[in-house]
């Protein structure tokens, strides 16, 4: 059963009408607005045009916005951190352009994420994204927690061993970089965060990621690339 408007549209003529105000409240209509704001950061890098959308119809970027929401929500000790939006989009275009119409819905055409001028949401798609992006975030969630930089799961960690592999495959790039002080967070700490969503086109994205879920060792072949990336 697919999530709809009316699960969190405070203006919708339904019994849940009766929670209005949890959706007036200050702390909730500023979170909709960072996540609305970071989302439509995402939007501007693609260059195709938007088209008119018909009343009633929802865009991508709305059912991207819900998911994050929902999940700020159920996980009050983090809630929405930005680069979030960063790691759902990969993961709802796949679900979004499945070739199995069955499960994408109606909607025949191709599109990039959160840029789509068509009308129809794939059917499943937003249920499938929500429970995929929630199982990635409990594995890398303390990367998007300040206070967990210097944990063993911290983003510092994971960047002291890029370095430890720098070092180890390629001694004079390393020398290099600590000649010049370029410290790993200058360089790796987005690689490494977003997963590398955002260092290559997305069918390049979708690709790595298919190898990098697949792997148990999934962050030590995370670091693999990285190196590469610089050697």
């Amino acid at each position: 059963m697919p999530f709809t408007n009316n699960f969190i549209d405070p203006n919708a003529n339904n019994s849940a009408k009766g929670n209005l105000n949890f959706f007036r409240n200050s702390k909730v209509q500023g979170l909709m607005k960072k996540i609305k704001l970071q989302i439509a950061l995402t939007t501007k890098k693609a260059s195709e045009d938007y088209a008119p959308m018909e009343e009633g119809s929802e865009a991508h970027w709305e059912v991207v916005q819900r998911i994050l929401f929902l999940y700020a929500k159920l996980n009050p000790g983090q809630g929405y951190v930005q680069g979030m939006n960063e790691i759902i989009g990969p993961i709802y275009y796949t679900f979004a352009t499945d070739p199995n119409s069955e499960w994408r819905g109606n909607n025949r055409h191709s599109f990039m994420i959160f840029c789509s001028q068509f009308l129809d949401i794939p059917e499943h798609a937003e249920a499938d994204c929500f429970f995929c992006f929630t199982n990635l975030m409990s594995e890398i969630r303390d990367f998007f927690i300040k206070s967990l930089d210097d944990a063993e799961s911290g983003i510092k960690r994971l960047m002291a061993r890029l370095c430890t592999e720098l070092k180890l495959h390629d001694p004079s790039v390393f020398q290099r970089l600590q000649q010049q002080e370029l410290q790993p967070q200058y360089y790796s700490f987005r690689w490494l965060t977003l997963l590398l969503s955002q260092e290559f086109p997305l069918p390049d994205v979708v690709r790595i990621w298919d190898s990098l879920f697949a792997d148990e060792k999934r962050f030590s072949f995370l670091i693999f690339i990285c190196c590469a990336m610089i050697v």
